[in-house]
Formats: structure tokens, C-alpha cells, sequence
């Protein structure tokens, strides 16, 4: 009799075992669940702030553009150039932008035939000079974009791609994506970490269109310094001291700075006041989700509605 309340007691002890077992184990699905759900809303709520974030910045760029008043230049000192954060109740957005026309543009350093450009091919190698990077770089990106099979001495065409690992072939068109560099001959991520702050492929429409003008009031020093070899680092400083008081609208301001008004004819043609392609970049953050949208903007002036040139959602 004993033995059999004894075998009772232990069968008991088991189902209890298990039912709490199973207890746990279904407050734990209803937790993962639940928390899945939450993350799910909240991931869609960051992504949906994200996108108006993009729309928050085009609105900052076209109050910039009416502020001036009509007058032709953008820099640095405007609203646009700095960072904005914003409560969104649920969240935040955060807005970042870069203005593209102060970069250089490499599908205007490049051409279509494998001619180097007079003018601004050597403002690339210059360029590249000053970030420390191969010079052989410039004949790959050349490569790259023309439509020739004919390798430049330190380039390569597809005659060198189709013997890698992954074969491909070389591109032969203009440039979408700064990141497409990576397919080219040396160009690896530490090379497009000093690069991309400093360059863009957005700008001129195509090869018959003029060469975008760099926008002398947003662009870098390592830019500037690029523009003429008879630029010293001293020049670009007082360029720089310069326009974080006043922007520059015309070649009469840059005259106005000491030492600039025998260089200023040499870079006349290179250079703009007024930029007009822009990069945006807005984060949208509920609880711990974080969703990012990105948009290059050609914007057209006043209220217009801009031009989209790129978009990427991560």
C-alpha cells in the first residue's frame, strides 16, 4: 500500500513537472510572440519616419532656396547644413545633408571615348594625390567608363576582369553609384572610405551637357586644394576663414581674398556659387528599431517639385 501511494506521489510530481513545463514554455511563445509583433510595428513605424524624414529635408532645402531671395549661391551657413532632430511622439527622425555639388564629379573626369578631360582629369589625380592614393587609380576609373577594350598603363579592361575569380566585364558606361567603383581595378573599401566624402557621380545629365562646376562655397579643402596645383594649403585656408563669415556669389568675393585674384582666373570656369543636387539622409528611431532612408535630389528651384536621382531604404 505504501508502495503504491508512493508511485502516486512521484507520477503527481512528474504531471506537475510538466504542466509547469508547459506553462513556461507557452508565457514564453506568448512573450516571443508579442515581442516580435512589437518590433515588427515598431520597425514599420522607423521606416515610415524615415521616408518623411526625406520629405522633411527637401522642405528645409526649398525654404533655403527662398530665403535667399533670389540671390544665386548655397552654403554652408544655411539651415539645410546642419544636422536636425526631431520628437515624433513615438520616435525620432533625424535629418543629415550634403550638398553633392561641392564634390567632385567623376563622371566629369572621365569621357566616354578614354580621352582624358583637359580640365577636370587632372583635378581627380590631383585629388588623389592628396588622399595618398595610386595614380594608376585614375587610369582604372578611365577604363571603367569608356567604351574602348583598350587598357590605359596602369587601368583595365575586361581582358583583365574575365581572368578574376568572378568574372565580369568592364562597366564601359558612365557611373550610377559611387560604391560601383568597387568593381574597378584597385579600388577597395578603405580607398571609397577616403573617396566618397569628396566625390560624386551626380551632376552633369550626360557628355553633351557642360561640366558641373564645383560649388566653391560647400566644397572640402582636399577639393578646393584640387581645383589648381597653384592652390596652396595656405590659399584654401583663407578660402575656407572666408566663407564662414559671408558665402561667396561671385568672382568679385573670391578677388576679395588675399593672394586669390591671380588664381581666380585659373579656376573661373571650374567653379560655382550655387549647388542645386543634394543628398539626404534621414533616421527614423522607435524603441530600439532604427530604419534609414537615403535620396539624392536635383532640386529645381523655389517650391518645384525636385528630381530624384537615387534611393536606398536600409
Amino acid at each position: 500500500m505504501r508502495g503504491e501511494k508512493g508511485f502516486a506521489l512521484v507520477i503527481t510530481l512528474v504531471v506537475t513537472a510538466l504542466l509547469v513545463a508547459l506553462l513556461v514554455e507557452f508565457v514564453n511563445e506568448v512573450y516571443v510572440d508579442t515581442s516580435h509583433s512589437h518590433n515588427f510595428v515598431a520597425a514599420q513605424q522607423a521606416g515610415i519616419l524615415a521616408e518623411s524624414g526625406i520629405e522633411g529635408g527637401i522642405k528645409l532645402l526649398q525654404f533655403s532656396s527662398m530665403s535667399r531671395l533670389g540671390e544665386q549661391y548655397s552654403s554652408l551657413q544655411e539651415s539645410w547644413a546642419k544636422p536636425q532632430s526631431f520628437d515624433a511622439g513615438e520616435g525620432t527622425v533625424t535629418i543629415a545633408i550634403e550638398e553633392e555639388s561641392g564634390k567632385l564629379n567623376l563622371n566629369t573626369a572621365t569621357s566616354s571615348n578614354g580621352t582624358p578631360d583637359p580640365v577636370y582629369t587632372p583635378m581627380a589625380k590631383r585629388l588623389f594625390t592628396r588622399l595618398k592614393l595610386p595614380l594608376e587609380l585614375a587610369d582604372s576609373l578611365m577604363d571603367w567608363v569608356d567604351e574602348n577594350d583598350t587598357p590605359m598603363p596602369g587601368g583595365a579592361e575586361t581582358n583583365y576582369y574575365g581572368t578574376l575569380k568572378l568574372p565580369y566585364a568592364a562597366k564601359n558606361k558612365r557611373l550610377e553609384t559611387v560604391d560601383e567603383l568597387l568593381m574597378a581595378k584597385g579600388y577597395t573599401p578603405e580607398v571609397l572610405t577616403k573617396l566618397r566624402p569628396l566625390v560624386t557621380v551626380y551632376g552633369r545629365i550626360n557628355d553633351t551637357e557642360a561640366a558641373t562646376p564645383i560649388n566653391i562655397n560647400t566644397a572640402d579643402r582636399d577639393v578646393i586644394a584640387a581645383l589648381d596645383e597653384k592652390l596652396t594649403d595656405d590659399l584654401v585656408q583663407r578660402i575656407i576663414d572666408y566663407r564662414k563669415t559671408r558665402p561667396i556669389k561671385s568672382i568679385g568675393d573670391l578677388n576679395a581674398i588675399t593672394g586669390m585674384d591671380t588664381i581666380s582666373p585659373l579656376i573661373s570656369t571650374k567653379i560655382g556659387y550655387l549647388g542645386n543636387v543634394y543628398r539626404i539622409r534621414a533616421e527614423g528611431k522607435v524603441g530600439e528599431s532604427i530604419s534609414v532612408a537615403e535620396a539624392v535630389v536635383r532640386m529645381a528651384g523655389g517650391t518645384a517639385a525636385p528630381v530624384v536621382l537615387y534611393w536606398r531604404e536600409y
